[in-house]
Parts: structure tokens; sequence; C-alpha cells
């Protein structure tokens, strides 16, 4: 880790790593809002994701964590909970990480695991929260920061904002707007966290 990372956070208590697996605009959205915060870690299931671009910007340190055949979700958890403990770990922000979290990491991490969700849980859980909403034609959806167990998308809810959709609304629309709302929100969240001394 370069001096400049080290002077950027010498005086940040919570070290944390930021879980994603596409674009990483939470991820930079989290960065930009200087948070009283050290990303210490970036993990990343996908090599070519552009979120390690965004990583080495910022100067974090990135694991790419790839799933592969002959080895068990078990031991490649295993593996990322050896680097997270290298790199004194304590919180965990999944960011689009599209990856079901194993009890590897949920026993090793209790309560300090947060996801964000497109869609107002419980309503559009999974994969594709934004495309379901968008073809229920709801006319509210929005987003949802939560604690991560070991179902999908069914942890305590710890925040929510919502989204209005339009009825001449695009899916690119919608998706713009939720992803504006989250770029907001999860910071926002994660800071109001810190001050409650629950992170």
């Amino acid at each position: 880790m370069n001096n400049q990372l080290n002077s950027f956070n010498q005086n940040k208590e919570l070290n944390a790593a930021v879980f994603a697996s596409g674009n990483g605009t939470n991820f930079e959205a989290i960065m930009k809002a200087k948070l009283p915060i050290n990303i210490g870690l970036l993990v990343c299931d996908h090599p070519n994701a552009y979120v390690i671009k965004r990583a080495e910007k910022y100067h974090v340190p990135v694991l790419i964590s790839e799933v592969k055949k002959g080895i068990s979700k078990k031991e490649r958890e295993q593996n990322i909970l050896r680097c997270l403990k290298a790199n004194d770990i304590s919180t965990i922000f999944l960011a689009g990480y599209m990856r079901i979290v194993g009890p590897t990491l949920l026993n090793a991490f209790p309560k300090r695991i947060l996801n964000i969700h497109p869609a107002l849980l419980p309503n559009f859980p999974g994969k594709q929260g934004i495309l379901d909403a968008y073809n229920a034609n709801v006319d509210v959806t929005g987003v949802t920061i939560h604690y991560v167990d070991a179902g999908v998308d069914t942890g305590k809810i710890i925040a929510q904002a919502k989204v209005k959709r339009y009825p001449k609304d695009s899916l690119k629309d919608l998706e713009n707007r939720i992803h504006h709302v989250e770029h907001q929100l999860y910071p926002n969240t994660i800071h109001e966290l810190i001050n409650k001394g629950v992170l």
C-alpha cells in the first residue's frame, strides 16, 4: 500500500473491504464520499471487471477470486478470508457482488456484511431487481441497504429509499434513476452507522 493511501487514511478507524463483480459505480461512490473509513481491499470475482480499474485509481489493493472448476465455494471463501485477515478487514460492503456469500464469510463477519439492492425489499430480490420491478409495472420501486445472511436478499433491512417509476420510463430511465439514489444512499447509510457506533 503506497504512501498516498496511507496518508489519506491515517486517521481512519474502520478498515473495510468492498466486494464487487462489475462496473463498480457504487465502489466509486463510497470512495468519493470520503467516509471516515479505510477501504483496504477490493474483492472481485471477474478479472476483467471495470471496478478493478476504479480500485487502481484509488490505490486500493485488489484480490481476484474467480469461480473455477475444482475449487469449492468453501475453499474460495477460505482464501478470501485469509486475505481479509491479512489486511485487518473488519467490515464488508457488497456493491454489485453477484455471488451468494457462504457460511465461511458469514460466520467470520456476523452483522458486518452489508449489501445494496436495487429494489424495495422484500419485493424483487435476486439478480434482476430493477428489471423485475419494471416488468411488474409498479409505480414505486427503490433501493435497499441490508445486512447479509444466508438467504438471497433476506437480511435485516437497514435503510431504504423510494424511486418513482413514471409511465413513459424506459428500463434505462429507471435504471439511471435507481443508480443515482444508490450512490447517495449507500455512503450516507455507512456514515450513519459509523456515527451510531454500529460499524
